[in-house]
C-alpha cells in the first residue's frame, strides 16, 4: 500500500484506497474499454513511477496536450500520484498559444496524443530545454525523440509510488480560457482539489453508484469537477473523445448515466437534436450546467425535457461557486443560487466597499476551493484580490451581480462588457434577455461600439433559428419597443455563428473587432 495517513488523504491516497476497496468495480469506461478500480490504480501507479524514473522531481510540471481518452485519465491521475503538477492544455488553442503556455508553466515533460504530437513537434525547438527527452506519445508512428506512453508505463513498477504530497503542494495548473487575452495559469493545491471534490460531490449529489459522462475536454475545470466528485465518491467515469449529440444520448441510454456536466450550448444542441425523444434517459439523476449564463428559455426547456435534476452552477476555476438547487429553481429560476456551505460572497463597488442587498456591483468571494494564485503572475493574482475588512483575502470575479433579500445571486454582466452610453451604465445581459424572447432568435450577443453621439452604443449580434427569415431591422424595432430608452440597440447584425471558446463562452472581444468599422 501507499503511505497513508488519515490526516492527509489527498487524491493520490484516494485512488490507491479505491483500488483496494473497490477493486472489481468499474473506474473508467472509454470507447467501450473498461478498467476496474484495481486496474486503474495499478495503471496510474505505473505512470507515476515511469515519470519519476524519467528524472522528474516533486512538483515538476507535466504538460498534457491530449484528446479525451482512457490514457488521458491515466496521465492526469498518474501525474498527480507522482507528486508532480499536471498541466492539461486546451487542445483548441493555436500552436503559438500552446508554446506560450508550455514556456510559462516551466514544464519538464510533455504527453501528447494523436495530431497533437505533430503540433508539439512543430514548435519543439522553441520549448524549454529542461524537457529534454521527456516527450511521450499516445499514438503510433511518433517522430524520432518521442517515447511511446504505453512503453513508459509498462516498463514501470506497478507498486504504489513512494510519494507523499502536502496540503500546499501544487496539484494542477489549469490555464484560463483566454476570453480577455493570453491565458493565465490557475494553480490548485492538493488541499484545494480535495475541497473541490468534497464540496462539489455534496452540492452536485454524487454517490458510489454515480456513472458520470465526461463529454467535455478533460483540460476543462468543468470536467475536473465531474471527475473529482466521481473519484471521491468511488463512482465510474464514462469518457467520450468529443461531444456529439447522437453519441451523447446513446451513451446516456446504454451506460445508464446518472451524472454529467455541460455548458449551455451543449444543452441547446441536445434539445435541438431531431431524435432526442427516442432515447431512454430515465437513469439521469443530477446534471450540472455551468461555464456561461444559462438563458431563461433554455433553462426552462432543460428542466421540462431532461429527466433528473438540473443543478446550475455559477463559478470560476479560480475558486468560487454558487449553486441553484432544484428545490429553489421554481421560486428563484432567474438566479444562479447561493454559495454552498463553507463559501461566502459579497457585492462590492468600485472602491471596494460592500453593497447592500439589491444593489449591483462586482461579485467577490471567499472559499477553501480558492486557487493558490496565477502561476508566475503576481500582478494578476493581486489584481484578482479583494481585501475584506476583516483582513482576509477574497477573490474578485470581474462579474457584476446583485443579491436579493433571501441571499440568492443574480448575474448582471461581465464588468468588462458593461456599456457606458450617454453617461449611463448599460448591461448587455439585460438586452440579450429581451432579444432571447423572440421566437426566431437562436442566440444573441450585445456589444458596445463607439458612437459619435453617445460615446458607446449597444449593437446586437444575432443568430437566427434554422429556417427563420427574421429581418434585422424588424428585430431591432421589436427589441427596442421592449427595452428602456437608454438600452435601445442601434443596429442588429445577423451572423451564422457566434465565436466561442471551447467552454462555450462567447468571445465578445472578437465581435468587437469584427464590427469595429460600423459607423454609428
Amino acid at each position: 500500500m501507499a503511505l497513508f495517513s488519515p490526516d492527509s488523504a489527498y487524491l493520490p491516497e484516494i485512488i490507491a484506497l479505491n483500488g483496494r476497496w473497490l477493486r472489481n468495480k468499474a473506474a473508467v469506461v472509454a470507447d467501450r474499454e473498461s478498467l476496474s478500480w484495481a486496474a486503474f490504480a495499478q495503471r496510474t501507479s505505473q505512470v507515476a513511477n515511469g515519470l519519476l524514473e524519467a528524472g522528474l522531481k516533486h512538483g515538476d510540471r507535466v504538460i498534457l496536450l491530449m484528446d479525451n481518452s482512457l490514457e488521458m485519465a491515466e496521465a492526469i491521475f498518474g501525474t498527480i500520484r507522482a507528486g508532480l503538477t499536471v498541466v492539461p492544455l486546451n487542445v483548441s488553442v493555436t500552436d503559438q498559444t500552446v508554446r506560450s503556455m508550455v514556456i510559462d508553466s516551466g514544464a519538464r515533460a510533455v504527453i501528447a496524443s494523436g495530431q497533437h504530437v505533430g503540433r508539439v513537434e512543430s514548435i519543439r525547438e522553441e520549448l524549454p530545454a529542461a524537457i529534454g527527452e521527456r516527450y511521450f506519445s499516445v499514438s503510433s508512428g511518433a517522430p524520432a525523440g518521442w517515447l511511446a506512453f504505453s512503453t513508459m508505463r509498462e516498463a514501470a513498477s506497478p507498486s504504489p509510488p513512494n510519494v507523499r504530497v502536502a496540503a500546499a503542494d501544487s496539484c494542477n495548473i489549469i490555464y484560463s480560457s483566454g476570453t480577455t487575452g493570453l491565458p493565465k495559469g490557475i494553480v490548485h493545491s492538493h488541499a484545494c482539489r480535495m475541497a473541490w471534490a468534497n464540496d462539489m460531490a455534496i452540492a452536485l449529489r454524487y454517490h458510489a453508484g454515480a456513472r458520470t459522462l465526461v463529454p467535455l475536454g478533460m483540460y476543462s475545470n468543468i470536467s475536473w469537477v465531474a471527475m473529482l466528485s466521481t473519484v471521491l465518491a468511488g463512482g465510474t467515469l464514462v469518457i467520450r473523445s468529443r461531444f456529439d449529440q447522437q453519441d451523447c444520448l446513446q451513451v446516456m441510454q446504454d451506460e445508464k448515466i446518472t451524472h454529467f456536466a455541460m455548458v449551455p450550448l451543449l444543452y441547446q444542441r441536445l434539445l435541438e437534436y431531431d431524435g432526442f425523444d427516442r432515447y431512454d434517459l430515465s437513469s439521469l439523476q443530477a446534471y450540472m450546467c455551468c461555464g456561461s449564463p444559462l438563458g431563461l428559455p433554455l433553462k426552462k426547456a432543460v428542466i421540462e425535457r431532461i429527466p433528473g435534476d438540473l443543478i446550475e452552477l455559477y463559478g470560476l476555476t479560480e475558486g468560487l461557486v454558487t449553486i441553484l438547487s432544484p428545490e429553489d429553481a421554481e421560486q428563484k429560476i432567474e438566479s444562479v443560487g447561493r454559495p454552498p456551505p463553507g463559501q461566502d460572497i459579497a457585492i462590492i463597488d468600485d472602491d471596494g466597499m460592500e453593497l447592500p442587498a439589491g444593489e449591483a456591483g462586482e461579485i467577490a468571494g471567499s472559499s477553501r476551493i480558492m486557487m493558490s494564485g496565477y502561476h508566475n503572475n503576481a500582478k494578476e493574482t493581486e489584481a484578482a484580490t479583494w481585501l475584506h475588512p476583516n483582513g482576509s483575502r477574497w477573490l474578485r470575479t470581474g462579474d457584476i451581480g446583485r443579491v436579493d433579500e433571501d441571499g440568492f445571486l443574480y448575474l448582471v454582466d461581465r464588468k468588462k462588457d458593461m456599456i457606458i452610453s450617454g453617461g449611463q451604465n448599460i448591461y448587455p445581459a439585460d438586452i440579450e434577455a429581451v432579444i432571447g424572447l423572440h421566437q426566431d432568435v437562436r442566440e444573441s450577443a450585445v456589444i458596445g461600439l463607439p458612437s459619435k453621439t453617445w460615446g458607446e452604443t449597444p449593437v446586437a449580434i444575432v443568430v437566427r433559428r434554422p429556417g427563420s427569415a427574421l429581418d434585422a431591422e424588424d428585430l431591432t424595432s421589436w427589441a427596442n419597443s421592449r427595452l428602456g430608452k437608454q438600452q435601445r440597440i442601434a443596429v442588429t447584425m445577423l451572423i451564422d455563428e457566434l465565436p466561442r471558446n471551447p467552454n462555450g463562452k462567447i468571445l465578445k472581444r472578437e465581435l468587437r473587432k469584427q464590427f469595429a468599422s460600423l459607423d454609428l
